[in-house]
């Protein structure tokens, strides 16, 4: 059964064992839940699980469309920095205004930048960065090879230029990137938010945007969307987009393609690779 909210509940609902949100719904989706009596398993067109995990009843197994969406989420990515080290958006004001301001810009080649996360997205991630010459490291939970360990991220973050997240919304991760954490990233360097706004706290980063201390490049924002009223749209030195990063052509049906293959193996009663574990 796909649902998407507001959607009337179809006959024979009350039957269904397997539930697929709709793309991109949100947590009212959820309450979905109670009408289904006989549902024993939820697929994700998406890799956020934030609004599902603890709230299915026990026995209800809950997968994510890992994968699906990491390619164009490092490219929305990629083109942030882009726009931003080569001023983009000030040049399109210029045109705008019929005005001829030619100038030095700065360049994403040669740019140290840190990836906080270390799922399929940060893969693509590097996988993006990497051509430019960059020079790109990668923090996960426990250290591995090719991977720093969580623990060492405080002593990392005045080395890079460019710091990018893209972890789950966790009890760990949520307010992760705190006043603490922005005072340790180097003066000039740019916040890239790529997973979803809890993991960071919004009026820290409004005061390192207000002081000119460093740049932002975010897709998402707590709260979220952002009230026409909040302080963020202003805020000097921040691209803003409205939760698109993943959301480009094709979307829907690499979701679907993932969630397919995950289907099958739960009916055939085999291992689920995408299944949700914990606060995962």
């Amino acid at each position: 059964m796909r649902f998407t909210p507001g959607d009337p509940l179809p006959v024979g609902a009350d039957e269904a064992e397997i539930l697929v949100p709709g793309f991109l719904v949100g947590p009212d989706a959820v309450r979905m839940v109670s009408a289904l009596p006989k549902l024993r398993f939820v697929q994700l067109l998406t890799a956020g699980a934030e609004s599902w995990v603890g709230k299915l009843p026990e026995g209800v197994a809950l997968s994510i469309a890992r994968g699906a969406h990491g390619a164009s989420t490092a490219e929305w990515a990629l083109t942030g920095l882009l726009t931003v080290y080569r001023e983009f958006t000030e040049f399109a004001t210029a045109q705008r205004e019929h005005r001829w301001i030619q100038h030095q810009t700065d360049s994403l080649h040669g740019k140290r930048i840190l990836i906080v996360g270390a799922g399929n997205l940060a893969d693509e991630m590097r996988r993006k960065l990497e051509p430019f010459d960059t020079e790109v490291s990668v923090v996960g939970t426990h250290a591995r090879e090719g991977v720093h360990g969580v623990d060492e991220l405080p002593s990392l973050l005045g080395d890079f230029d460019v710091v990018v997240l893209v972890v789950p919304v966790t009890s760990q991760t949520t307010g992760m990137v705190d006043a603490a954490f922005l005072s340790r990233m180097s003066d000039g360097a740019i916040l890239v938010n790529a997973a979803r706004g809890p993991v960071v706290r919004t009026e820290d980063l409004l005061t390192e945007l207000q002081s000119r201390r460093l740049r932002a490049i975010l897709d998402v924002t707590d709260p979220e969307p952002l009230p026409p009223s909040h302080p963020l749209w202003d805020a000097p030195g921040l691209l803003l987009t409205p939760h698109v990063g993943g959301s480009s052509r094709g979307s829907r049906q690499r979701g679907w393609a993932i969630a397919t293959e995950e289907i099958g193996r739960y009916l055939a009663g085999e291992p689920l690779q995408n299944l949700v574990r914990g606060e995962y």
